[in-house]
């Protein structure tokens, strides 16, 4: 029953990803065609500051929430769990208070000093709102997760998006914006709009849900314990939020910098910045959003299994989600390596996108299982491994982000390959680690299977490819999409019955 409640709500959470991530694909599309492949690279410079500090404000709320309400939830103590909810609600907003106050004062030294680019001080500005609703919201959208009320917060983010889109296409049709400063400052406005609603709409069904929960007998905590029951999870994880999104900005805000010491000037190294991170990065971790449901319901999963000391099911859990991420990421990179061409003429309509999608493909099995690996570390309770873990792998990130990039010869490329060689040490690290607890192998047999279904595959999409008639446009690559992805599952399944 636990099983199939798993994957319930990783169906839901993911059919709800999947919609967002349209929505916010579209989103992205929507704004490479106003801000051109320049302002793609400088709305891309301001978000990891914007990320920065919501990981100080916000980091590991969501995972601490839902663990902590899940255990609550498991002993029907119904009292605990709205008051944890509500004294971690105000918490989180004077804290966040104090955080917005100091971006806000300081957005110009921030956008002259960090971003080096003074276009970016109204953007910096304008986001200090969200940071307060992202509070908020991280904490209510922790609670549904907790308590499996997962369809909630899938609607919510629907609306948000979708908010969102016909915000920034009303403004951009109706007001005429001809500097990028302007209209990566309209973007940022959106996301606040977005943020705004979605906050009070989650708020609105936390109430009507926290009034109708029946009473329990067990004894009311002190709001400090429960409070500290929280931070004592969250305060780990937003450190390693913190810290990793630290070192991460630190690689963001490299990159223009390193291509420019590689010969590019400036607002060139911002367009390939555009092109590859903003357009080609977001095609290769599209289907990320699966792999991300898949995590956030992993943390209280495992942890209730923990919880209930069904140790079996833990760990048949984890094998399971490795397996699926694998062969996701597997498949989104036989997808890439044939048809990159069509794929950035397909969303973005430009035809220089091809050669970055191809090698950001690469590594997709990778970074995608990789991922997978922190949920499960979560839902084990390992938030100072997890720390420990990223920061090794951020100055990693850092260290060959500078020699790589800044080689003339390989110049972007040396972003592709520093995911790479991070992806695979996270997925060493990581893995290193959950076999301490538990056992995870690799059999032999199953390789087998997933080479020959990768090569046969290969074959097949590009049969497809040369076959199909270009008279059937967008619908030929939608065919070799489904027919690569489909293939996951057959594999999965093969794989199942191989094991048993």
């Amino acid at each position: 029953m636990k099983k199939d409640t798993f994957f319930r709500d990783s169906f839901i959470l993911t059919l709800s990803n999947l919609t967002t991530g349209i929505l916010g694909f579209t989103f992205s599309v929507i704004l490479s065609h106003k801000l051109g492949a320049e302002g793609m690279g400088l709305y891309g410079l301001i978000m990891p500051i914007y990320n920065l500090f919501i990981c100080l404000i916000c980091g590991g709320m969501i995972a601490a929430i839902s663990k902590v309400s899940a255990e609550f939830i498991s002993k029907k103590d119904y009292i605990n769990l709205n008051k944890t909810v509500d004294i971690t609600i105000v918490f989180d907003i004077v804290w966040s208070l104090i955080i917005v106050f100091f971006v806000f004062i300081n957005a110009d030294s921030i956008s002259k000093y960090i971003i080096k680019d003074i276009r970016a001080i109204n953007a910096v500005k304008i986001i200090c709102p969200a940071m307060i609703f992202i509070a908020i919201s991280s904490i209510l959208k922790g609670y549904f997760y907790g308590i499996s009320k997962i369809k909630i917060p899938a609607f919510i983010d629907i609306s948000e998006k979708s908010l969102r889109i016909l915000f920034i296409i009303g403004i951009t049709t109706t007001v005429s914006l001809n500097e990028i400063k302007d209209t990566v400052t309209i973007a940022y406005i959106a996301l606040v709009i977005g943020e705004f609603s979605s906050t009070i709409l989650l708020y609105l069904f936390y109430k009507l849900y926290s009034r109708n929960t029946p009473y329990s007998h067990y004894p009311q905590e002190g709001r400090a314990q429960l409070l500290f029951n929280v931070l004592s999870i969250s305060f780990p994880l937003c450190l390693n939020g913190f810290l990793s999104t630290a070192l991460s900005t630190v690689s963001t805000l490299l990159v223009p910098r390193r291509l420019v010491h590689a010969g590019f000037d400036y607002s060139n190294a911002l367009a390939i910045i555009g092109k590859f991170t903003g357009m080609s990065l977001a095609i290769v971790f599209f289907p990320m959003l699966v792999v991300n449901s898949m995590s956030t319901i992993l943390i209280p999963d495992i942890s209730q299994s923990i919880s209930n000391k069904n140790y079996w099911a833990a760990e048949d859990r984890i094998k399971t989600v490795l397996k699926i991420s694998f062969l996701l990421g597997l498949s989104t990179m036989l997808i890439s390596i044939t048809i990159p061409d069509s794929l950035g003429m397909l969303f973005f309509k430009r035809n220089d996108l091809g050669q970055y999608i191809l090698f950001s493909s690469l590594c997709a099995p990778f970074l995608y299982t990789s991922a997978t690996t922190f949920g499960i570390l979560n839902g084990l309770g390992k938030q100072g491994v997890l720390l420990r873990n990223s920061l090794i792998v951020s100055v990693e990130e850092i260290i060959l982000l500078f020699i790589l990039i800044g080689i003339p010869s390989i110049n972007i490329y040396g972003y592709v390959l520093s995911l790479i060689i991070t992806s695979i040490t996270t997925l060493f690290l990581n893995i290193h680690e959950i076999r301490k607890n538990y056992f995870i192998d690799v059999k032999g047999n199953e390789l087998i299977i997933i080479m020959l279904v990768s090569l046969l595959m290969y074959f097949i999409l590009n049969i497809l490819k040369n076959l199909l008639p270009e008279s059937l446009s967008t619908f030929k690559y939608i065919i070799i999409i489904i027919t690569s992805f489909s293939s996951m599952f057959i594999a999965s399944i093969i794989i199942k019955k191989s094991d048993e």
